[in-house]
This record gives C-alpha cells, sequence and structure tokens, in this order.
C-alpha cells in the first residue's frame, strides 16, 4: 500500500492517546499539571508510539464538571498555563510528528459564562436567545436524564427571568440553543480559532445532544440538524484539510452511522470518526463469559464506515465504562465479573474502574484486550495510564475514580508533582496499583513490562496497515471462546486469533487467504516458528490461556521492494 496514497487520511492508521492536562505532569509543584509539564513528557508519547493527543477540556472554568463547565471558549485555564504554553506544547509535538486534537464542548456552557450572564438578566438580552428557554418544561421536550445520581430534570427553573432552560447535564450547565444561526457561528469561529492555533481537528461531546430540537417552540422549522454537521465538516475542511472531527455517538448501529453523513454516499460529510460503544461493551460481555460470541455478533452487526471515515475503538475511556447498550442481565454479568460492589458501580449502567483491577490484575487478559485494540478494525484510543496498567480510586466522586495522577516514578509524589498529595486534582491509586507498584520509570527499563507491551502492539499496529486500512471478515475457528478475523488489502493478509478463556483453546479453520503450503509469520514474536497451511487447508493454532496471535498470512513480514513497485 502506497504511504502517498494514504498520509492524507492519517487518522485511519493513527494511535490516539486521551489525556487531562491537569493530571498528566505537574511543571511548579502547586499540585495541578500544566502544559509546560506535559510538553516535558512529550518523548513518552514519542516512545509509546502515539500520532495524536487528545487534550480533554483545557479552557477557563469553574470546576464543577471537571472542566466540562467552560467559562471562556477561546482561552486556557489560568491554572494550566497560557495560550503560549498551548502554542508551546502543540508546537513542540509537531516536531516530534504528533498532531493534536481537543474536546469540543458546545451543547452547553458553564452558567457562569459571559453569553449565559447576559442570558438570564431579561427576557430581552441579547444571548436570550442562546440558550433554550420555556415557560413550563414541554411534555414533548426531550427525556432521558444523563446523571440521575445528581438531576431529576431536563429544566431548571430560573428565578430572574421567570421561566426554565434546559440542561441535558448539570443544572450549572444550559444547553445552548444551536437553532440560533449566530450560535451556529460563534461555534464556528471557536473551532476556527483553535485550528488556527494549531490544532488538527476536535473530538465532539455528545453529539446527539448538540444537535437535538426536541422541546423547542420553532422545531419544526428548524433545518435538518444533520445539515449543520455536515455544515461544520465543510468549514473545518475549508480551515484546514486534515483536520477531523472524532464523535462521541452513544447510539445502536442504526442510528449512529447517520452521523457519518448522508447513507447515500460513499465518502462521508459530516462526523470522521465515530466511537463504536456497541462493540466496546459486547466486548467486555465476552471477556465476562469468556465466549467470543457477543463481540463477533457486534462485529458482524456493525456497517462499514464510509470510504474516508473510519471507526474509533477504545477500551475505556475518561467517562464512566458505559454498559448502557447491553440488556439488565447482560449488564448483570459484567457487574458481577469485574465490579461486584456496588460503589464500583455508576448511574445503574457503568463501572468506575479501569481494567487492570477489574480482572484482579491477570497481566493476561489486560494484555488481551489491548491486543484487540490494536487488531480490531479502527482507529485505537488509549487513555492515559493505560500502557502501564493504572489503576483507579475509589476514593474519588464519580467518574474521578478513574482519573488519577499520571504515575511517572515510585516515589511519593508518583513523579506527577512535588507538591502535597492533598493539592493533586484527585487522590492517587493506591494498594496494589499505587505508584511504588506501576509507574512509567520502572517499566520503561522492563522488556517484559506491560509497556513494553503496548509499544510492540503500536509498533507492528503500525506496520500493518491490513490492520488499520484493510477490509476484515470474521473466521470460524471451532472454537466458541476464540476470535478469528482477518484483515485485508490488496497486498497482504493478517489474522488475529483471540482466546477469551482461561484455559488453552485449539483453533481449527479455514483460511482462503492462505492455500495448502500456505506461510505465517508471527509479527509479535519472533521466537515463535512460523505456520504452514497443512495439504487439506485446515490450519490448526494452539492457543494459551488468554492467549492471542498476529500472523501474517503468505507474504514475507517485510517486503519494502513490493511495496515500492507496487
Amino acid at each position: 500500500m502506497r504511504l502517498t496514497r494514504t498520509s492524507d487520511l492519517w487518522w485511519k492508521n493513527a494511535v490516539v492517546y486521551c489525556l487531562d492536562v491537569e493530571t498528566y505532569q505537574d511543571s511548579d509543584g502547586d499540585g495541578i499539571g500544566d502544559f509546560a509539564g506535559l510538553t516535558q513528557r512529550i518523548d513518552h508519547l514519542v516512545r509509546l508510539g502515539v500520532t495524536c493527543v487528545w487534550l480533554m477540556p483545557f479552557y477557563p472554568t469553574r470546576e464543577r464538571d471537571d472542566g466540562y463547565d467552560i467559562t471562556d471558549f477561546y482561552g486556557v485555564d489560568p491554572r494550566l498555563g497560557t495560550l503560549g504554553d498551548f502554542t508551546e506544547f502543540v508546537r513542540t509535538a509537531r516536531d516530534r510528528g504528533i498532531r493534536v486534537i481537543a474536546d469540543l464542548v458546545v451543547n452547553h456552557t458553564s452558567e457562569d459564562h459571559p453569553w449565559f450572564k447576559d442570558a438570564r438578566s431579561g427576557r430581552d438580552s441579547a444571548h436570550r436567545d442562546w440558550y433554550v428557554w420555556q415557560d413550563e418544561p414541554p411534555e414533548d421536550g426531550p427525556e432521558g436524564v444523563v446523571f440521575p445520581d445528581a438531576e431529576d430534570s431536563l429544566w431548571e427553573y430560573d428565578e430572574g427571568s421567570g421561566q426554565y432552560y434546559l440542561h441535558r447535564f448539570y443544572k450549572q450547565q444550559p444547553d445552548l440553543n444551536v437553532a440560533n444561526p449566530e450560535v451556529r457561528d460563534e461555534i464556528a469561529r471557536v473551532m476556527g480559532f483553535w485550528t488556527q492555533l494549531g490544532l488538527s481537528g476536535f473530538r465532539v461531546d455528545a453529539v446527539p445532544f448538540l444537535l437535538e430540537t426536541d422541546g423547542q417552540d420553532d422545531a419544526g422549522e428548524l433545518p435538518d440538524p444533520h445539515e449543520y454537521l455536515a455544515d461544520l465538516r465543510a468549514f473545518l475542511g475549508r480551515r484546514n484539510g486534515e483536520s477531523v472531527l472524532l464523535g462521541e455517538v452513544n447510539l445502536p448501529y442504526d442510528g449512529l452511522t447517520r452521523f457519518f453523513g448522508d447513507p447515500d454516499s460513499t465518502r462521508g460529510d459530516e462526523l470522521t470518526m465515530c466511537f463504536d460503544f456497541v462493540g466496546m461493551q459486547q466486548m467486555y460481555l465476552s471477556m465476562a463469559r469468556e465466549d467470543a460470541g457477543p463481540l463477533a455478533a457486534a462485529l458482524r452487526e456493525r456497517p462499514p464506515a464510509p470510504r474516508d471515515a473510519h471507526w474509533a475503538t477504545f477500551v475505556r475511556n475518561h467517562d464512566e465504562l458505559t454498559l448502557d447498550k447491553l440488556s439488565d442481565d447482560e449488564r448483570a454479568e459484567v457487574f458481577a465479573a469485574f465490579g461486584p460492589d456496588k460503589d464500583m458501580q455508576l448511574y445503574d449502567r457503568g463501572l468506575r474502574r479501569r481494567l487492570p483491577p477489574m480482572v484482579g490484575g491477570d497481566r493476561r487478559r489486560v494484555e488481551l484486550a489491548y491486543s484487540l485494540l490494536f487488531t480490531l478494525p479502527g482507529t485505537p484510543v488509549l487513555f492515559y495510564g493505560e500502557e502501564i496498567g493504572m489503576g483507579e480510586n475509589l476514593a474519588a466522586e464519580g467518574r474521578q475514580a478513574v482519573r488519577t495522577p499520571m504515575q511517572w516514578t515510585p516515589e511519593e509524589g508518583a513523579g506527577f508533582s512535588t507538591g502535597a498529595p492533598d493539592t493533586f486534582p484527585n487522590p492517587l491509586a493506591a494498594g496494589a496499583f499505587a505508584p511504588q507498584q506501576v509507574n512509567v520509570y520502572e517499566q520503561s527499563r522492563d522488556p517484559g513490562s506491560l509497556l513494553s507491551r503496548i509499544r510492540l502492539f503500536t509498533e507492528r499496529y503500525r506496520e500493518a496497515p491490513e490492520l488499520a486500512w484493510g477490509e476484515y471478515r470474521l473466521v470460524e475457528s471451532g472454537e466458541r471462546s476464540v476470535l478469528a478475523h482477518v484483515g485485508r488489502t490488496t497486498d497482504g493478509r493478517v489474522l488475529a486469533l483471540h482466546n477469551f478463556a482461561g484455559r488453552p483453546a485449539t483453533a481449527k479453520l479455514r483460511l482462503s487467504e492462505a492455500g495448502p503450503g500456505g506461510r505465517l509469520t508471527d509479527l509479535l514474536d519472533e521466537g515463535h516458528a512460523g505456520l504452514t497451511v497443512p495439504e487439506d487447508g485446515r490450519l490448526t493454532v494452539e492457543l494459551p490461556a488468554y492467549g492471542y496471535r498476529w500472523l501474517r498470512v503468505g507474504t514475507p513480514a517485510d517486503d519494502p521492494e513490493r511495496a515500492a513497485s507496487d
């Protein structure tokens, strides 16, 4: 596959790394991470194989929703640095070959944002129609409280102006009215501003809520919300042709694919990438059951992304590990396996845990999950600390349990800060996953560490365009516990096998991509002897408990002369 044909679609084989500036690295000892500290840690990301950093919100905030309650879309929160620090980070990342994207949180603002302060000052104020107001909550309005532990309604009464305003999230986060052309223009200006400062796109927060118009008096007269999303994509493309929109769209597949763009188009003109929430949840169900069936069923159901778009895959993200697309019984199975205590669960729909503690520190199961991340079709997205197997701290409130400071060294402040631990945004992990046991410094010097394994995964993933670019098909393995799939391009094939069971398994499969006598080369373990397909065409592969293999089919592992002549 020619690099000149694919490099402008960089997101299709990117390695995305999500981090929160305030919990990554503190440069001045005040206990809060900042851009100056993050910049000094950039080479860790280079060695890891990261090609794109996704920044969680770093804008000025009242810190009532971990930065998602924004008071100024055009600034950097003073705790984290200045615009100059931000641009220096972006420049340094670009120097190392790493692009940067950031959260675009424009479904709502903070109630302390100047726009809302003006809007609630009177019904005739300049920004009044920038938000959604009603005399009484409408019967046909939006439904579903996002945070049932904190809110019991989507509408909050404003004493000053005598009306209710809509808030999908917390009451201190009033929803913007995207039906208003002035709001849409302002969102475009925000995107243009940060693109001009070097961003290569945005992760778009809560996309379905952003486009929702239920409960608005003029909803029937509004244009198709998807036309607005297409307009944003077109605007971004004009400003910077390499820019992407990575969408948080937690919907079933039949509703989600509309957010890629016009179903009749093969290119996609809305979101560049969408997170595969359904596949992620079915992966955990497969892990709980030790049965590949649920994940295989999701992969069969998942429609292909448009030609220039892509799916984004993940093991967990910065929020609770949502299991909302599972049935009640299925969710109960996952809870029982990975978070049986009520304190480990959140909103009755998810887990506030990281993977390593969920599996009792079993390194085999941790590696299995991340091997899946890098071989399943889609762009892999890592959450900071996953590369070293960080755990959570359940003493932190809600989602903050998984947003603990990055663990760089075994020292008291984990190398994150020289400040007092009680000044940190969240407490450090403790017990078996404390910095003394889990840290970058020691793992980077251990060739057998999880960090070394994740580095190998990223390296081999980038060397195997079949995984990132290729069409894929599931292969019958003859074992319920084994998922087998092939990624293929016109140039090559890669077979990936994963055993979900805690016992050895023997996969027996017919591989049309490699006929009798065909050779398979192990991409991860040079010590593994290659495999030859027998004359009957039936390949047998032995897998240990929770084992996995990546096998290149029938072609040399690395043939630059053939690639150059393609």
